[in-house]
């Protein structure tokens, strides 16, 4: 029996893409990244994290250590030179029985046990979505990755079958382990959230979106509903997220309906702030194309925010009964949506409930917890 049955798991993870920068890199895996540091090592986890020179460490516990190289890995070219040529060292260096990516990417060649995270295969379906390099980097790297790898976490059911269909994965090497949600994210008394809104100048009455702005977010058919539906019922629509690519269009839409004094652009909100504009929000508009799960759906839902998202990929799953769930390709579908939950009291207090009880089944505890009955397996089983 190997001996880490006997002692911590000394698991490391690679944590460059841990961003201090105030953009859509201090998002969705950012947060997944960053749970992880603070919650593995509370899981019963000894954990080495290996970082850049510009990642911001989240966390410091007994048995959390950083290790920061001098590779500027901050750029993407860099990042993925250190993957594959200097990591296997550092694993070697730090005596690790395991290795994490969670990000779609392990090293392929490791001296330990490679766990590699999916979450999502957007950039196979939706491959005009994405950046050239990007699109490359993640087909070739994702692919080689997940043979590699003795266990692989997908985020979802719904991104475990795309796993297998798109990449060949034999089921049996899958697990299933969902995100969390913070407690920040909460109800909060309404004079906090007053004070906020009048803080912002925001309306009493709006729609809001939270997340990077890039294509497969369908922003572009969210404002067009909006300018069908929105309007007529007093609100506006606030799209927060930091600009990601081919987001041009998005504004442009903008123009086009006419709706520059009632679409507002905050940028990036840090996660510590993101209660107070979900608390703020009439309805919460999520009509995605393609998710490998849906955190921000948790979240809204978790401070009490009605909820409209897309019928597609992994939505349903994370929404659970606690969403109103809508056709992402039809802006009418959008648009009725909206009008409902912008002037239906008693649905918007229904969905309030039903998104509350759901959001309290996930948490980043529970995630870490699951994680660590992966990386046993990943040591003691061998590949499948």
């Amino acid at each position: 029996m190997h001996d880490s049955w006997q002692r911590p798991i000394h698991v490391a993870l690679n944590a460059h893409l841990l961003s201090g920068d105030l953009s859509y890199r201090s998002a969705g895996v950012h947060q997944y990244i960053s749970h992880l540091l603070v919650h593995l090592p509370q899981a019963g986890c000894r954990v080495t994290a290996f970082v850049g020179p510009r990642s911001m460490p989240v966390a410091q516990a007994f048995s959390l250590h950083y290790r920061r190289t001098l590779w500027p890995t901050h750029r993407p070219a860099a990042r993925v030179l250190w993957e594959q040529l200097a990591q296997g060292r550092a694993l070697q260096a730090v005596g690790a029985d395991l290795v994490h990516g969670p990000v779609f990417v392990g090293p392929l060649a490791a001296p330990c046990p490679v766990v590699i995270t999916v979450h999502d295969l957007s950039f196979l379906r939706y491959p005009h979505l994405f950046r050239p390099a990007n699109r490359l980097y993640l087909r070739l790297f994702t692919r080689l990755s997940v043979r590699r790898a003795r266990r692989v976490i997908a985020v979802s059911n719904h991104a475990a079958r795309e796993t297998v269909c798109l990449l060949g994965v034999a089921r049996e090497k899958l697990r299933v382990v969902y995100h969390g949600v913070d407690p920040i994210f909460r109800p909060l008394p309404p004079e906090e959230v007053a004070a906020f809104r009048a803080r912002r100048g925001l309306p009493e009455r709006f729609v809001l979106f939270v997340g990077t702005l890039e294509p497969r977010k369908n922003l572009v058919r969210l404002i067009e509903a909006f300018a069908r539906a929105g309007v007529d019922a007093g609100a506006d629509l606030v799209l927060v997220g930091a600009r990601g690519w081919y987001d041009e269009e998005v504004f442009a839409a903008v123009e086009r309906w006419r709706l520059s004094s009632r679409v507002h652009f905050p940028g990036y909100v840090p996660n510590d702030e993101l209660p107070l504009w979900y608390n703020a929000a009439w309805v919460f508009a999520y009509p995605s194309l393609y998710e490998g799960f849906g955190l921000p759906i948790l979240e809204a839902q978790a401070c009490g925010t009605p909820v409209l998202t897309s019928s597609v990929s992994a939505l349903p799953e994370a929404a659970g009964n606690g969403a109103l769930m809508v056709d992402p390709y039809d802006p009418e579908a959008i648009a009725d949506g909206l009008h409902r939950l912008l002037t239906d009291r008693m649905l918007r207090e229904e969905l309030r409930q039903r998104g509350l009880e759901h959001a309290t089944r996930f948490s980043w505890a529970r995630t870490a917890a699951e994680t660590v009955a992966v990386y046993q397996e990943a040591i003691a089983g061998g590949k499948p």
